[in-house]
């Protein structure tokens, strides 16, 4: 029973953990940003994007992005979304570091989704 008790602690800590980052990491104002042109970047794998995805965004995943990015115009405004959010934060990083400068984070797609339907 104690382990239990634990195990649940341990559990509890992490999802906790996870929601912080999640809130500490998700940009504000990507409703705004999409309505003044703003690409979605979709960053999972093909697969993923298939079973469904925002209408209009563009899909690079995250294995590719590193090969790819020079398909994309540094000049536009990017929102890196994928299931959860941990890629797209890893993505949003990778163009950074290439040199993008107008990058955020969208985090779970399906999230961004219902912020930007009415």
């Amino acid at each position: 029973m104690k382990n239990l008790l634990i195990l649940c602690g341990i559990v509890l800590t992490l999802y906790i953990a996870y929601k912080v980052y999640r809130f500490n990491t998700l940009d504000k104002g990507l409703p705004q940003l999409i309505r003044n042109g703003a690409v979605v970047l979709d960053v999972r794998t093909e697969k993923e994007y298939e079973t469904g995805h925002i209408k209009g965004s563009v899909n690079i995943s995250l294995g590719t992005i590193r090969e790819r990015y020079a398909e994309l115009d540094p000049k536009k405004v990017y929102i890196t979304v994928c299931s959860h959010g941990l890629r797209s934060v890893k993505a949003e990083n990778i163009l950074k570091e290439k040199g993008f400068q107008h990058v955020y984070n969208g985090g779970a797609w399906s999230d961004l989704q219902k912020t930007i339907t009415p």
